[in-house]
Formats: C-alpha cells, structure tokens, sequence
C-alpha cells in the first residue's frame, strides 16, 4: 500500500508516461481500488482545507470590531467560476432585467417622458448592480455626473464602489482594502451621500456565502476526476513476447512507449498486442453524483428549485418549480422597485431630474402567447371599434383606410 501511494504523490508532481502506465496495469485489480481511495482521500484533505479558509474567512467577515470581507471576496470571486452557479445566477437576474416598466403618476397613469429617463444604459447597469446584491450582499452605488444632451436628461455611468474598500457596518470608504474603518470617509453624510445609494443590510453576507462550500467541493472533485480520468481514462496496451533476450524485451518496451496514439506499431516477431480496457465505473458514480448533487444545491440556494435549469422527470413538477421561480424573481423584482422609488428617484429629482411625484412600477401586463393574442384580437374587432394606431403601433404596418367591405375576416387570423 506504501508503494502505490508513493507512486500517486510521484506522479502528481511530475508525472511521466512510464509512471501512467505503471498505474494503468492496477486499473483492474483491488490495488486499483485502494488507489481510487486514496484520490478520494486527497480530495477530502483539500476540500477540509478549503473549507477551513472559507470559516475563517466568514469570522473575518462577522468581526464586530474590525470587520473584514477581504478574503470572503475573494471566495465569491472563485465560486462564481463555477458555469453552473454562474448560470443560475444570470437565469435569475434574467428574468427581472427583461421586465418593462413605467414611472406613472399619483393617479397610476404613465409618463412617457419620465419612463424615456430611465430607458437608458445607466439605469440597466444600476438594475444590475441592485440585483447583484442578492449574491454578493451590501454593496454601495455610486451616481455618475449628470449630463443634459440630445434634449434628455441622464447620468454619465453608474459605478460599483469596490467591495473591499466599503466597511457598511460602520459606514466608511477606506483608501486600500483592508486599512482600519476609523481612516475611512464616511459616504452616509455630506456630498458623498448626495451620490451613492445603499443596497442591502449593513451585515448581510449575501447567498455566495451559502454556495461557497458546495463550489468548493465540486471543484476539488473535478479536479480529481480529471486526474482519475489520466491515469485510468485510455486502455492499458500489455505486449507479451517468449524471447529470453533483454535487448528484445526492451525494443518492445520502447515501441510501446513511442508508439503515442498511432494506430500502428512495429514489434518485434513473435510479440503478442493485447488491449485492456479500464472497468472502474464505481469511481465515475462517485466523482459524478458528488457533481450533480453540488449542482442541485447550488440550484436550490440561487432559485430556490432546480427544475428550471436541470433535466425533471414529470410535467407537473416542472410546472411547480417554475411557479416557484416565478416568485423569487417577482421578490426580486419588488426589491429593486423598493431601491429606485426609495432612493433613486429622491436623488434624481434633486439633481434637477424631472421626476418629482412620479412612482417606478413594473409593467406585469398578462403575456400571451401568439395564440392567444390572436383569438383576442378577434374577439375585439368583431365587437369594438379598434383604433388602426393600435396596429400600427404593435405590428409597425402602416395602415391607410377601412375597407369598404370584408372579404373572408377571417383568413387574416388562419
């Protein structure tokens, strides 16, 4: 057992093709399996360690006195690498950013011009960074220069106030990450609160801080996977000749060694070619089910489901798991509304924005599908006098004049 855990930490620091073979020729026997063993047992030690970075990192970050988010940063950073973490959080922000809205008056009804305001770049970045918040937690927004062109008023950009320079739980922006808070500016009085918005609790950690550990273990295993997959991943070639002679049984070694992925080789007569493939698939259900289980918490934790982003197995699940999706992003969604009716629009109309009285709303009009709309629309011209703008409008088809008489109505809509 010593022997093969040598060649194991061997191979991990320079590995070589005679090595890879040497521990190929185990792939079918127990000392194959106490290898597998050992690659689990290395990627637990890691994921230990790894873990215990992330707890110290978290008691840095709850330190009542000189908090500080440096190194939790950092693990946010790493994680949201992940492509399915990543994912789940872009399916998220995705569905609140593709939503229309309106700014409307006391009475409920919308202003165009106000709406116009916020139909730009800036105001999408700043929904981004509202929403972002959800994940990262408290962040601070910075306001750019208001500028006054083309007849519409706008700001010049929105900016994320790095995180590692923000200390919310005492209000303070300190010149380099990690200086003590007491060397900070406070951004909650003065011009500096003039400027920049809050989003999230002081002291909230955000939801990275609860898929930190399931990242961090999903990458470990891949990363052992892909190991696994090296050494026991191609069939063991075994070449059996009856010549006595070394110099015969080496020119066999070197033709095996050389031949790399031909599908030729030359050996000497006599010498016997057999292909031996790997049977450990006991490893390949560890690594993957360790994998797709890390993605279903990752799942739950971003959407609060997983059927929305993973394979389901019946029409009604999958019907309440959207239900469930929908809410949480409609949560996230009244958030935001919360953030620019509560602070945005205040500091914008004291920039000398023309937004004072008017209240930011969600367009949740009913979408239907083109089915739908269509059995509507039929419905309405066979009973009201629709207005030929609404058409114009919607379709973009110029429309000239009635016609005198309706031939075949219905045609249209078939």
């Amino acid at each position: 057992m010593s022997n093969i855990i040598s060649n194991i930490r061997q191979w991990l620091n320079r590995p070589t093709r005679a090595e890879a073979l040497t521990l190929a020729r185990m792939a079918s026997s127990k000392q194959g399996l106490r290898i597998t063993a050992q690659l689990l047992q290395q990627t637990d030690t890691l994921t230990k360690k790894d873990i215990l970075d992330w707890r110290n990192a978290h008691q840095m970050a709850l330190d009542y006195l000189n908090p500080n988010r440096l190194r939790l940063y950092d693990i946010y950073a790493d994680s949201l690498l992940d492509a399915h973490l990543s994912g789940c959080v872009a399916q998220r922000k995705g569905k609140v950013l593709a939503k229309d809205f309106r700014l409307v008056d006391a009475a409920g009804k919308e202003d165009a011009a106000a709406t116009e305001l916020l139909q730009q770049e800036w105001f999408a970045d700043f929904l981004g960074f509202v929403l972002d918040s959800a994940y990262w937690g408290h962040s601070l927004i910075q306001l750019g220069d208001v500028i006054r062109g083309d007849g519409v008023m706008r700001y010049s950009g929105v900016e994320l106030v790095p995180r590692k320079h923000v200390v919310p739980e005492y209000g303070r922006v300190v010149v380099n990450p990690g200086d003590d808070w007491h060397s900070g500016i406070p951004y909650r009085e003065g011009d500096f609160a003039n400027w920049c918005i809050e989003v999230g609790k002081p002291r909230d950690l955000g939801l990275l801080l609860k898929c930190a550990c399931s990242c961090i273990s999903k990458k470990n295993m891949l990363a052992f996977w892909d190991m696994f997959g090296e050494i026991f991943g191609q069939p063991m070639r075994i070449a059996t000749t009856n010549s006595p002679d070394a110099t015969e049984r080496a020119r066999v070694e070197s033709a095996l060694e050389n031949m790399g992925a031909a599908f030729w080789g030359l050996f000497p007569e006599g010498t016997n070619i057999e292909i031996k493939e790997s049977s450990r698939g006991d490893a390949y259900n560890v690594f993957d089910r360790r994998v797709d289980r890390c993605n279903s918490e990752l799942s739950k934790v971003i959407l609060n489901q997983t059927m929305t982003i993973d394979s389901g197995s019946s029409l009604s699940q999958s019907e309440v798991h959207l239900e469930i999706f929908e809410r949480t992003t409609e949560a996230d969604a009244n958030m935001a509304a919360y953030i620019v009716n509560g602070r945005l629009l205040p500091l914008m109309a004291a920039h000398g924005f023309p937004v004072k009285g008017k209240r930011f709303a969600w367009n949740n009009t009913t979408n239907y599908t083109p089915a739908e709309q269509r059995e509507i629309e039929r419905l309405l011209l066979e009973y009201y006098e629709i207005p030929a703008s609404y058409f114009t409008d919607k379709y973009g088809v110029a429309i000239d004049k009635t016609r005198e008489s309706k031939t075949q109505p219905d045609r249209f809509f078939d």
